[in-house]
């Protein structure tokens, strides 16, 4: 009977794990995103152009997006459309999320990092260099993949401020 509800719970983690990549498989080319989420290549450009995401580029140097992805851009246009917040707005919302409490950065690389200083961009958006995130590739940054939707990042600004 144990035997039986460890190795059915292995399997419910391995189908975890499988659709788990499958979510973040970036499959989608930039015309076919566009044409899911209802917008313009031009904006999906824009939304890369401004930091608020990092599309996966594939060795021709194409942009493809996830479902992941797709799911951050709806977060985004909602936060647009509905909540009428600007893009610096959102830029400013990634900003403070606490990138170095996440990553566990030394007060040497804090006292050195852009991100830690600023709150105009998200840390994804700054040259990482000499410090604990430069070996890291944005796109694959807990920071990043994270916080990719609105219910994780209020999640994260309630806990830091204590609220429930």
């Amino acid at each position: 009977m144990a035997r039986k509800l460890i190795l059915r719970n292995i399997n419910k983690i391995n189908i975890e794990m499988e659709i788990n990549k499958l979510h973040n498989n970036p499959i989608y080319p930039i015309r076919t995103a566009a044409k899911i989420l209802n917008i313009s290549v031009h904006t999906l450009r824009m939304y890369e152009r401004e930091g608020l995401i990092i599309p996966h580029k594939t060795e021709g140097n194409q942009r493809a997006y996830s479902m992941t992805d797709i799911e951050r851009v709806e977060c985004i246009r909602k936060a647009i459309n509905e909540n009428k917040i600007s893009i610096n707005g959102i830029k400013t919302i990634y900003s403070l999320i606490p990138c170095w409490e996440i990553i566990g950065c030394s007060a040497f690389d804090r006292s050195n990092c852009q991100a830690f200083a600023d709150h105009s961009k998200p840390c994804w958006t700054y040259s990482h260099s000499n410090r604990i995130c430069s070996s890291i590739n944005c796109r694959d940054c807990e920071v990043y993949k994270d916080y990719s939707n609105c219910g994780s990042v209020k999640d994260l600004l309630k806990k830091l401020t204590g609220n429930k």
